[in-house]
């Protein structure tokens, strides 16, 4: 908070409140990203044989999967 205040790109009357502000929204943000893991490994785990007998990568299906919910929910990873 002291680099936004110093390059002047936010201003803070009340530091505590503010840290209370941003620790809320990171929360958030961290929770929010867990919920679209936990539907992208439910998807993925859905349709596990289809991958398996594909010989796709879990890992990069996982990404690309997360991405698109991501974007069809407005929510930047």
């Amino acid at each position: 908070m002291k680099r936004l205040v110093a390059r002047k790109l936010a201003e803070i009357k009340d530091e505590t409140r503010a840290r209370e502000a941003v620790r809320h929204v990171l929360s958030e943000n961290f929770l929010a990203e867990e919920k679209i893991d936990r539907e992208v490994k439910s998807l993925l785990l859905d349709h596990a044989k289809l991958i398996k007998d594909s010989a796709s990568d879990y890992k990069r299906l996982f990404t690309m999967a997360k991405t698109r919910l991501a974007r069809e929910r407005g929510f930047t990873l």
